[in-house]
């Protein structure tokens, strides 16, 4: 017989769906104690509890969002003080929920450094209603809980309720991405150092080699280097030794960029400084090498190179050989070929070296060609190489016409192989003619 109040009922409608009520009692009593009647209301409360209880699971929800966001949220009021802090913040920084609730967020995660700035933004903001940080994103530096600072891309947002603020802060760990950005700098800059590199290669490369033909009555004499995607250490020369004997050398330095140019420069130099010497192509091979041999070996380059020297009066030859691919002369009265190979080492490999000179005549319209390995190695997309007959083909077929026009057919035949105009390797070619 006791009062009653918010008693909740489910009752059923006539069609079926649910009612829930509210029941509030009061029981009438007469003098003497006894109970005489209730007297009661019954509210409708079937749309607020529907309403709750999706208030409730929008909340469940809205915590399901904030807790699996791969983003770090971190929610603070007006004062500065955590109220919310999801998983992601705990695994960031360090700091467990309860911990961090009720705690400052500059003191918990921002760098002592940056406090007088966060903390004067904010009480600009809470009296001008303005502040460049707010709905934008920034990189930021923040504090894990072991004294580490680490970059973040952070955006706030801030919602007015009732006279105070709370601010949202969506915090993403951009420390990887900050790597990446770094190690692409770092190879930008060795990337932009190799193209300085390959440029002074270049240079050096375009300024060792003669830059006109050798004409003559009795002979002419002409060449080209077509440089790769990567410059190497191809070499040509042709020059007078005395009045009546020209001296011929193709050379091709091992590796690629500054350091084969260099040696190829230092060859160059070795080779011009024996211009007055009365020495063997034999003879000059040994004095390289043994100039050579130190550099090279700690280095870990090594040089192929062919030297010859041609009597022009006499129209006899003398070579000698570096492990270089032997040149091709052409014989034009029986339209044959010979490779000129002798003894000897790669230049580089070993101090005490002996090489061989050997000796032969020429004729009158016969040819050679010298050549760098670039030319038979190249391949096309099947990758099948060019190889020396396609090259000894190709040099029969035009031995009528002049070095020049050799040395263009020759090209323009390997591009048609290659289906390309850019090549891996350094492609050297010279061309000799007597007569």
């Amino acid at each position: 017989q006791q009062p009653f109040y918010a008693l909740i009922n489910h009752y059923q409608h006539k069609d079926g769906h649910e009612v829930l009520t509210e029941s509030t009692g009061l029981p009438i009593i007469n003098a003497a104690g006894k109970l005489l009647k209730w007297r009661g209301v019954d509210r409708d409360i079937t749309a607020r509890l529907h309403f709750q209880d999706a208030l409730i699971a929008s909340e469940q929800r809205t915590r399901l969002i904030i807790e699996s966001s791969l983003n770090a949220i971190v929610i603070m009021d007006s004062y500065g003080i955590i109220t919310d802090w999801n998983r992601r913040a705990e695994k960031m920084f360090g700091w467990s929920t309860s911990e961090a609730i009720g705690q400052r967020l500059d003191t918990l995660i921002i760098p002592a450094r940056f406090h007088p700035a966060h903390r004067q933004g904010l009480q600009s903001f809470l009296q001008t209603g303005v502040s460049t940080l707010l709905n934008t994103q920034s990189e930021q530096i923040a504090l894990r809980r072991d004294g580490t600072e680490f970059p973040v891309e952070l955006s706030v947002s801030a919602l007015k309720l009732g006279n105070a603020y709370i601010f949202s802060g969506f915090i993403h760990d951009i420390s990887g991405r900050k790597a990446a950005e770094q190690q692409i700098r770092q190879a930008q800059v060795s990337l932009a150092i190799a193209q300085n590199e390959i440029r002074i290669a270049q240079q050096i490369q375009a300024t060792l080699s003669p830059s006109a033909p050798l004409k003559s009555d009795a002979f002419e004499v002409t060449g080209f280097c077509l440089p790769a995607n990567k410059v190497g250490g191809d070499y040509f020369d042709y020059f007078f030794r005395t009045e009546a004997q020209l001296e011929l050398v193709i050379a091709d330095v091992s590796g690629h960029s500054i350091g084969p140019a260099l040696f190829m420069v230092e060859t160059r130099s070795v080779l011009r400084a024996q211009t007055n010497l009365l020495a063997t192509p034999a003879e000059t091979l040994v004095v390289l090498n043994e100039f050579l041999f130190i550099d090279l070996d700690q280095s870990d380059y090594f040089i192929t190179l062919f030297y010859m020297q041609i009597d022009i009066h006499k129209q006899q030859i003398k070579f000698a050989n570096a492990g270089h691919p032997p040149p091709l002369l052409l014989n034009r009265s029986q339209q044959a070929f010979t490779e000129l190979d002798a003894e000897g080492l790669i230049l580089g490999i070993k101090k005490a070296v002996s090489f061989e000179d050997k000796t032969a005549s020429l004729a009158q319209g016969d040819l050679i060609l010298f050549y760098t390995d670039g030319l038979i190695e190249a391949e096309n997309s099947q990758q099948e190489f060019f190889g020396l007959e396609r090259v000894k083909a190709v040099f029969l077929q035009n031995a009528e016409g002049s070095p020049q026009s050799i040395i263009d057919a020759l090209f323009a035949t390997l591009r048609q192989f290659c289906k390309k105009t850019a090549f891996e390797y350094d492609i050297t070619l010279m061309v000799f003619r007597c007569g």
